[in-house]
């Protein structure tokens, strides 16, 4: 059976650590999740979400993920997002649905970094839900920038912009054209980003 120590001293082998996993290395892993350890916590994260990637063996668990999004911590909320963003791939009975909008509401978490995974994270999956963009778009072109202070507010923009342009790629729309046309007339980006967000298009 694998061991965190071993994990946590060999990080530069991650995916190939991940690739060998049997049902009991995952299932201990999925428990260390919980660790208030941030570097056992974190490696066991990195090794699952390699996994996840490659095979639907961590899907097992998606119910544990649903309710780390309700959980006090913040990280065990990032935790959450960021597995059923990657396992959303491997949800052929559709169980996201049931929790979308949970999951959405996270893009104005009340702590910053987990708001920008949550927004971040809807670029794995989009490809493997597109019965859900629409939803998705309203979201996002909902969220007021302007509640957020200093460089937050750009920042969270921005992330909104890039997963936009992705669904754009997909099932284009003119609510997004326009939030972006907006975007770039507002003041809140200088010409370097419109630059960059050009490049999307």
């Amino acid at each position: 059976m694998i061991k965190i120590e071993y994990l946590i001293e060999n990080k530069n082998t991650i995916d190939e650590s991940a690739n060998q996993l049997n049902t009991n290395d995952i299932e201990y892993l999925i428990n260390l999740l919980n660790e208030k350890n941030n570097e056992v916590r974190y490696t066991a994260f990195l090794v699952l979400q390699s996994r996840s990637q490659m095979f639907s063996d961590v899907y097992k668990y998606w119910q544990d993920f649903c309710k780390k999004l309700s959980n006090s911590n913040s990280y065990q909320r990032s935790i959450g997002i960021m597995f059923i963003a990657e396992n959303n791939r491997w949800d052929d009975q559709n169980k996201f649905e049931d929790i979308i909008d949970m999951y959405l509401s996270h893009c104005e978490d009340e702590k910053f970094i987990t708001a920008r995974q949550t927004i971040q994270s809807i670029n794995k999956w989009i490809v493997y839900k597109k019965g859900l963009l629409s939803l998705v778009v309203r979201k996002l072109i909902s969220i007021d920038i302007s509640k957020y202070k200093d460089n937050q507010g750009k920042l969270i923009l921005l992330d909104i912009i890039s997963v936009l342009s992705q669904i754009q790629k997909i099932q284009p729309t003119n609510d997004i054209v326009e939030y972006i046309n907006n975007a770039i007339r507002g003041e809140c980006l200088n010409k370097k980003d419109i630059k960059e967000i050009e490049k999307l298009f």
